[in-house]
Formats: C-alpha cells, structure tokens, sequence
C-alpha cells in the first residue's frame, strides 16, 4: 500500500460507555484528527488501518452495540485526497479502493448492531462509512451530507454506489451521487433524514445523548426502524431519464458521471460483493484519468490556493473599514451595497445623480433583506441592525467620513475619472478608493489624481451573492497599504482573491473575450452560428458560447472586446455581426434555440469551419493569449489564471480551469512550445 508521508492521520479513537437500561456497555468509536473544525476528519491509509484496529478491539469487547462519531462539527469529510497524487500505478490504486471495501464492510457485516451517529459533515467515504452501518442517526448540526465524488472526477468508491440506492431508491441516490455534485449542493439533516438516508434526527445540544438512548431502544426492541420497500420497476427509466440529462449537459465530457451511472445500475440486481468490486474497478481507473487529476488540482486551487493569495502585502498594513461609500445606485451598486452590509455590518451609504435612483437603490437592499427574513436565512434582530445602517444620498459629502469608497458606474473612462477628481476632494486623505471596473485602465483612470496610490480595482462578478471571485486590481502606483486593506476587506466579503496586475480586461474577461472573438471570426467568415455553438461540447463546459453571450450580455461582451481589440487589434476582432446583434436587441435563444432572427441578421463570407476547426483555432488562441498573459506578468502563475476561470467563469474541476487542459492536449507546447504548469503539478498527461 502507498505510504502519504503527509497525511494528517485520523485516529478511531474507543471508549467504554454505559447506557441507562442496558446490561453491557457501549463501544464508542470517535474519528478524531487531532485539529479543531477547520482541519476536517479524512481516511487515508493510516486512517483506515487505525478504525480497522478500533472496530477490533471494540468488537472484542463485545459491547451491546458498536456506535462511530466524530469529532465536534465533524464526522468526516472522505478520502484524504492530498494522497491522491502520490498514486502512480493502476495496482495502487485497486489496493486503496479495496482497503476501504475491507474495513467499512466490517461495519456491514458485524453481528453486532452497529450505528453512526453522524454529529457533523459527512461527505464521501465519511458518508460511505455511516452508510456500512445498520443504523444512522444525524445532528441538526451537521452542516452537509454528501457524495460529492463526480464532482472531482472520481465515484463514491467505498460502498456509496451500491449501498444507497438500496437504502433510499434510485431517484434519491441517483440525486445525491449525480445531480447534487454536478450542481455544487449537499443534503441537510433535515433533509437526509426525509429521504432515509437518517434514521433519527436529534438537536445538536444533546445529540450524542439522544443517539445513544435511541440506540440503545433499537437494540432493546423497544424503538422501531421501518424503511420503505425498494420499488425496482422505475429504476431503469430514473437512469435512462439521468443520462439523457448527463448527454445534454455535458456531452460525454466527465467519465466519472457515465461511470456513476454504470455502477448505479448495476446497483439494481448485483450481489453486494460484486458491485463494490465493480466500484474498486471504476475507481481505479478513473484515480489513473486525466479528468480525476485535473479535478484534484482545480480543488486544490479552491480549498488551498484561493484561500492563501499571492503576492499579498503584510496584513497588518491593512486599515479598519468602519463605513463603506457607493457611488451609483443601479443594480450593481446595490448588489455591492449589500454585500458589504450582510458581511462587514457597517454603516453602508449609496449616492447618484437624483433621488428617485438613489431611493430606489436603498429599497433594493432592504428588499433583499425582508426576502431573507421570509426565508429564514436572517433573524429580524439582524435585519433591523442592517436596515438602520444603509442610507442614501444625493450629497456627496455623506461620504466625507467613509473608509472605503467604490464606484459601480456605467464603463466609460471619462466619467470614472471625472467621479474620482470630485471624491477625492471629499474623502478622507487615506480613505479607499476602489472600482469595479470590467475593463478600463486603473492607471489612466488615477492619472489626473494627487493620491493614485490609494486607487485599487475590485472586479466582482455578476451576481455578487453567488459567485466567489474578486480580482483586486494593482496599479503601478497602489501602496502596500491599500492593497493589504482591498484583500482584507475581500476576505471579510467572503470572496476569493487573486491579486491581478492592471492590464486589458484584467484575467477572466480577456480570456473570454479572446475565445468569443474566435467564436466570432468563424461566424463572420461563414460558419453557421450552430456550428460555432456546438463545437465546444467535447470539452463540457458550463454554458455553449451563445447561452455564455446572453447570460453576459452582448453588448457588455462587445464593450470589453471594443477596449481589447483597441489595446491588441491583432488579437482581437471588432465583429460587425456582435455589432448587429447588439443594435437588433434580439434574444440571442429563445426556447434554449438559437434564434433565427439573430441568424438572419448575419452577414457571412464562404468560409465554412467544422466544429473541430472551430475548436482547435480557439484552444490555440487561449493558449497564446494565456502565455502573453503570463509573460506580462498579469497574474503570478497559471495556477492564477486557472482559480479565476473556476471561480469568475464556472469552469469546470474535470479541465482543471484551462490549462491543464491545454497541456494534456498539447496544445499548449504546439503554440507556445512549453507546458504552463511544471511537471507532475497537476499529474496530466498529454493525450
């Protein structure tokens, strides 16, 4: 077996407890790594090998039940996948699936009556492990349940595939294994314990009390546990339903969501032994998969890497924000206006040009705040405080006090400037002044300023609430303390940073608006926009290019193209057709088609690409773009780039973001005659 030399082992730790009414006592293991929350529980061969020894000597014993909890907030989170890497043949990787097989049927197979009391998250092989147990219980607490393997190019390999949906019927495995990890959700207590994933839900006070008196009747017959008869007739039609689903969305692209399946329907009439045999099998090869190591690497990036940006000043440079100023009103300004007032808690004030847009704004915001109330999600003690402290105005002297200014007005450079020449004589000397600019210049629009030093870009992206990234622009002239002040203020909005040099449209838009400019150059030499439009499939990405243009905007999309093809017109193209469809204001889909409108406003040479050319020549553009991307210094690394089209773009785990993928493909040394990422980083092969 392959040895991790860091894995952060966890322990099973075992212990005697008597339970009222009970003649023998209970053994009670506890999964415990030896760290507090924010290092969770995970099995890797140590692991494993310790809850092996655990349930030994509990079984030894011979208590009146075996019982497995972890430790406080966690039960535990899976496989230890920092080992993942380390694994370099199809031998070792059969040897891990089969070692967790081994241990966790112990639990299955046990005469005597096991039960997991699953105090906290419980995610893939944590969840696997409970799963093995003939009785579960769960705590109100317990923040996510899951198996959320699919996601990172893997299957729940310990058991999952065929256990639950023998527990709780295909439609609700087939949700838990497939459709939760490809949408980025988990189950809540409340809601494993309906669809029986639970047994028994307990208060978070007292749930390890309540858990083992409620065992403890199970064990004296006095408690009942009934589960629903299995209905096997619609199994085949919920997974001929599921891959329909899989084939539309992501067209073959993640082996992990087809393999899934297979063992989901093997699921239906295999013996136990033969299906987790099958599972060793589909695990094995897909640890050995270029999806399974790019989707390691981009999880890497999210649970490491964003967490710990680059290039960042000293903290402690960093100055308190006690109240935040907005400079507009419109629908981005009060998107930003609430965010900074559900997280920071500080008096937040909107400004624009009349009072009519500025109330309007200030109604958005407490109109957010009364929908969380509705919902649940926020008490009213919370919501009172946060209405008393958005305001609006029309005076801009209201922002004479504020710490950090941010202006979310319409993208044109003369304005900009014009709104910082007038701040600046009202703010504060080290107040903050920050944009949220998509595109523009940060060094133009401070070039008229006494202070450029204190001007830093704050580029979120569109909706605010929900997506994570926030490239935190630098100008040639922005102090250590402004910057260290951007990324403190970043992290208390709960956002992930990456520093970004100011350049063209920053990292996300450039590269995006390099690959629709591609798109565009084979629609305007003739290819037809259906083509263009499926020709990334292959790849499984989040959106085709035309949904990716509406839900942006075409005319913000030519916008940004319009600065780039001015700063690189070689690159970039400045379409007549986008300029079409932007003037015609048509829906570019209607009924999720392409609307034959918008094709009839086309005007197109002779030149017709198939959906591999298309492919290729974007692929090649978005590999010289990223190298001259790097080479300028826009970002530190790849690794960079990669995080912000994860977490900007939505792209997704099994391309590793884009350049893993480049490099597998070999597209990256065909154009730019190197790799972007040092050998082994993200153990992908070329194909």
């Amino acid at each position: 077996m392959i040895e991790n030399p860091n894995e952060v082992v966890t322990k099973a730790l075992v212990r005697s407890v008597r339970v009222p009414g009970l003649d023998k006592p209970v053994a009670l293991i506890t999964l415990d790594n030896g760290f507090d929350h924010k290092k969770p529980n995970s099995f890797g061969p140590a692991g494993l090998a310790s809850l092996d020894a655990a349930i030994t000597a509990a079984t030894e014993a011979d208590p009146a039940f075996i019982a497995i909890t972890g430790k406080p907030y966690i039960f535990c989170v899976g496989a230890d996948i920092t080992g993942m890497p380390l694994i370099s043949s199809q031998e070792q990787a059969l040897e891990l699936g089969e070692l967790g097989h081994r241990v966790f049927a112990r639990l299955k197979n046990s005469t005597i009556p096991t039960f997991a009391f699953v105090n906290g998250a419980a995610l893939g092989g944590g969840l696997e492990v409970a799963l093995h147990c003939h009785y579960r219980t769960v705590s109100t607490g317990a923040a996510a349940l899951g198996l959320p393997e699919v996601a990172i190019g893997l299957i729940p390999g310990w058991g999952g595939s065929q256990l639950l949906p023998n527990l709780i019927g295909i439609a609700g495995a087939a949700q838990v294994i497939l459709q939760n990890p490809l949408t980025q959700k988990v189950l809540r207590p409340k809601q494993a314990k309906e669809m029986g994933v639970a047994d028994a839900l307990f208060e978070a006070a007292d749930f390890l009390e309540d858990s083992l008196a409620w065992a403890a009747g199970v064990v004296q017959g006095k408690v009942t546990v009934e589960r629903p008869e299995i209905d096997r007739d619609m199994w085949d039609g919920v997974l001929w339903f599921a891959k329909n689903q899989l084939d539309e969305k992501l067209h073959g692209a993640v082996p992990s969501a087809n393999k899934a399946l297979e063992l989901l329907a093997l699921a239906k009439e295999a013996s136990f032994e033969d299906g987790t045999a099958a599972e060793t099998e589909a695990l094995a090869g897909l640890i050995m998969g270029d999806e399974a190591r790019a989707s390691l690497y981009a999880f890497d990036l999210v649970q490491r890497r964003a967490k710990r940006p680059v290039g960042v000043p000293d903290a402690k440079l960093a100055r308190k924000v006690t109240k935040v100023g907005i400079v507009g009103a419109g629908l981005m300004a009060s998107q930003l206006a609430l965010l900074f007032l559900r997280r920071l808690q500080v008096p937040v004030v909107l400004t624009d040009l009349d009072q009519a847009r500025v109330d309007k704004g200030v109604a958005y915001v407490t109109g957010e705040i009364d929908k969380l109330v509705g919902k649940r999600r926020m008490d009213e003690g919370t919501a009172a405080k946060l209405r008393g402290l958005i305001s609006g105005s029309v005076d801009r002297s209201v922002f004479a006090d504020a710490d950090f200014v941010i202006e979310a007005v319409f993208e044109n450079l003369d304005l900009k400037k014009q709104i910082w020449a007038e701040f600046e004589k009202i703010v504060k000397p080290e107040a903050i002044l920050a944009t949220n600019t998509s595109s523009l210049s940060l060094t133009e629009m401070a070039a008229d300023l006494e202070h450029p030093e204190r001007v830093v870009g704050f580029h979120f992206f569109n909706p605010v609430a929900v997506l994570p990234l926030l490239e935190i622009i630098k100008d040639e002239k922005t102090d250590d303390a402004t910057l260290a002040t951007a990324f403190a203020v970043g992290k208390e909005l709960k956002k992930s940073s990456v520093l970004v040099k100011d350049a063209p449209a920053f990292v996300v838009n450039r590269v995006l608006t390099r690959f629709t400019s591609e798109v565009f150059k084979a629609v305007d030499a003739g290819t037809p926009l259906e083509v263009v439009n499926e020709a990334f499939d292959p790849m499984g990405l989040p959106m085709r290019p035309v949904a990716l243009l509406q839900l942006v905007g075409p005319a913000v999309a030519y916008h940004v193209g319009e600065t780039l093809h001015r700063a690189f017109p070689e690159r970039y193209v400045d379409s007549p057709n986008l300029k079409k469809i932007v003037d015609a204001g048509l829906p570019l889909l209607v009924d999720d088609e392409i609307n034959t409108e918008v094709v009839k406003l086309l005007e197109v040479g002779d030149t017709v690409l198939t959906g591999d050319e298309v492919r290729a020549r974007a692929l090649a553009a978005l590999a010289e773009e990223i190298r001259i991307m790097l080479d300028e210094g826009v970002v530190a690394e790849a690794q960079d780039i990669d995080l912000c089209m994860i977490l900007g773009a939505g792209y997704p785990f099994h391309l590793g973001g884009i350049t893993p993928y480049l490099d597998r493909s070999g597209i990256a040394e065909q154009v730019t005659g190197k790799r972007f990422l040092p050998a082994g980083l993200a153990n992908v092969r070329r194909a």
